[in-house]
């Protein structure tokens, strides 16, 4: 199912993906605050249709596309417990600090929001993180 929401005119191309961060300060007071903030902080994106709608935006500086977007996968790394195909995971970003680690944006990236819930499309691996936790490599949506 599509969700409708709106994008600059950069983005608002066929096939163009994002990780959603979450509104800023500045969507507050707009009156197209319910149609756009629509998408699920720390999911992914990706424009399937772009409409020939547009609406003023203070967060573009101008004017923003309106947009059907889809919900399509991402790889997390979720704890081993409870990491199992086709189940729901509260997923928040992990307080690491160890930026060497290949998967440290999947685990503690800013592309995350503080908590958001996820279904496991996938287990891709599962490993020992550098920081000691039994952790699975997982697709979700």
């Amino acid at each position: 199912m599509a969700t409708i929401t709106l994008l600059s005119a950069r983005q608002a191309r066929p096939g163009f993906v994002l990780n959603y961060l979450g509104a800023t300060p500045v969507c507050g007071p707009c009156r197209y605050r319910n149609a756009c903030l629509t998408l699920d902080t720390g999911h992914r994106y990706q424009v399937k249709t772009v409409r020939a709608v547009k609406h003023p935006c203070a967060l573009q500086e101008g004017e923003a596309n309106v947009v059907e977007m889809e919900n399509v996968p991402r790889t997390l790394v979720v704890d081993s417990v409870g990491a199992v195909e086709g189940s729901t995971v509260e997923v928040a970003r992990y307080s690491c600090r160890r930026l060497d680690c290949e998967r440290w944006e999947d685990c503690a990236g800013p592309s995350l929001g503080a908590k958001s819930k996820f279904t496991i499309d996938g287990i891709m691996e599962e490993n020992v993180c550098l920081a000691g936790r039994r952790v699975k490599v997982v697709t979700a949506h």
